[in-house]
Parts: structure tokens; C-alpha cells; sequence
């Protein structure tokens, strides 16, 4: 696996929007749909999808695949202003990535944030045919986005902005230590935070063919057999872990891959 390209888009707003593409490996028979990848909050292409192996894992099973990174996150433009974020900004983004690349038709998969952000996308008239929406449950249809039941967006746009990170709750300080450690830049993150999609998505205008998943003790995705329900045709699949199976598990990216590969 290599990077075959990389570049950046330039929105309406003035926001870069980087992405990175990939080749199927040499001498698989190639699916001439391409896999859109976009990862979660305080992460990037890279931290979420290189890392753990599961662009290497599409590319070798014939599969050509974009990573965008989401607006304040990776090497796409940054901003503290909240009112430059949101996940339906964010979809924006995508499908503008897409129409930059010309890809008629896409896969597309997205992770916690960006699993909003992938099912505001396929929402839209955009032609995805098959989408995976992992990392997310219950919240998407009864508070419209990530479920900021279990982490109030409040405190953790505070926790970013907080000066003494050593006074935060054990799973704030997490996130804010992972971020620190991939070198996010913390305002943004925190303008995320601000700006996170409650708005709700119109879930029965999704006509791809769709698989929810999610670890089995993830706080971030209670019950997620309510979102399965609420796509039409959806499957729903559980692995066990919590909110980390995006880059520990390898039965999580096995179930991605095979279910893109049909």
C-alpha cells in the first residue's frame, strides 16, 4: 500500500479540505467503486484508518480509497469559530471532495463524528451505494448526532480550552491527551465541539445498502439496533470493545471490509 496522491479542495467558506487517495494493489481485480473514508473527532485519516490497517486491508482486497480529513482536524484548515463546523458542514465537504475527484458513485464509511457526517451525506442526493456508519447508536435518532448524552458538548469544548489539563474528568482528559498527542489543534477541536449536529437527519432517505457497527460496551453507541431500524434495510453488527474498535479491533475492520466487498 502507498499513498498514490494527495491534495486539497478549497470550499465556499474558504476552508482547504485535505485528502489522501490510494490504489488497489497491483494484480487484484479492482472494484471500480471507490471507498470514502472519514474519521472521527480530535483524529485524522491517518490516526484512524492508516494506522490500524484497514486502508491496507481495502487496497489488498482490490478497493480504491479516499481518506478526507474533516475541517479543523489533520492537515485541513483550522478556525476557532464555531459557526465554521458541524457535521452537516462537514458532509459539505465531503461531496465536495467527491466532486473534485469525479467519482460518480461511491462507499462510503464513516466513525463516530464521522459517521454523522457519512449519513448526512448519503442522505443527500449524492449516489452512495453501500455505507457503513460505526462508532454511533441510539443518539443519531433521538438527539440528532453524536450522543451528547454521554459526552456533554460543553465540557468537552471547555476540556480543550481548559489551562491545567490535570483537572479533567479520567475520559475528557483522554480524548484531550489523544488529541495532544496526534497534535490537534485544541481550539478547533473546541469550536467542534460547539458547533456538533443536533438537527437530525432524515435516516429514510438513505437508499444505500447500509451496515451499522459498533463495539458492544461503547457509551457512544447505546443501542444501536434503534439506528439500524430507523435506515431502511440497514444490518446492524456488534464486535466486542468500546469506542476504540476503530483501531483495535480486528474483527471491526474485517466486517467493514467484507461488507464492502460483496
Amino acid at each position: 500500500m502507498r499513498v498514490h496522491a494527495t491534495g486539497g479542495v478549497v470550499v465556499d467558506d474558504g476552508t482547504t479540505i485535505a485528502y489522501y487517495c490510494w490504489e488497489a494493489d497491483a494484480g487484484v481485480t479492482a472494484d471500480p467503486v471507490p471507498v470514502v473514508l472519514q474519521h472521527g473527532f480530535t483524529a485524522d485519516t491517518m490516526a484512524d484508518w492508516v494506522v490500524p490497517g484497514t486502508v491496507a486491508g481495502l487496497t489488498a482486497a482490490g478497493r480504491r480509497v479516499v481518506g478526507i480529513d474533516a475541517r479543523g482536524h489533520g492537515r485541513s484548515g483550522k478556525s476557532p469559530d464555531a459557526a465554521r463546523y458541524g457535521e452537516r458542514r462537514m458532509a459539505e465537504d465531503l461531496l465536495a471532495v467527491v466532486a473534485q475527484l469525479d467519482l460518480p458513485a461511491v462507499d462510503l464509511v464513516g466513525y463516530s463524528m464521522g459517521a454523522v457526517v457519512a449519513l448526512l451525506a448519503a442522505a443527500s442526493p449524492a449516489t452512495v451505494r453501500r455505507l457503513v456508519a460505526g462508532g454511533v447508536g441510539a443518539g443519531v435518532v433521538e438527539v440528532g448526532g453524536v450522543d451528547t448524552r454521554a459526552l456533554p458538548n460543553d465540557r468537552l469544548a471547555g476540556a480543550f480550552l481548559a489551562e491545567d489539563p490535570g483537572e479533567l474528568p479520567p475520559d475528557i482528559a483522554g480524548l484531550r491527551a489523544h488529541a495532544e498527542m496526534l497534535g490537534a489543534d485544541l481550539p478547533s477541536l473546541a469550536a467542534q465541539a460547539r458547533a456538533v449536529h443536533r438537527d437530525g437527519i432524515d435516516l429514510g432517505a438513505i437508499t444505500a445498502e447500509t451496515l451499522v457497527i459498533a463495539g458492544d460496551t461503547d457509551p457512544l453507541a447505546e443501542r444501536p439496533h434503534v439506528l439500524a431500524g430507523a435506515i431502511p434495510g440497514a444490518s446492524l453488527r456488534l464486535v466486542a470493545g468500546g469506542h476504540e474498535v476503530i483501531g483495535s479491533s480486528p474483527e471491526f475492520r474485517s466486517t467493514i471490509i467484507e461488507f464492502l466487498s460483496r
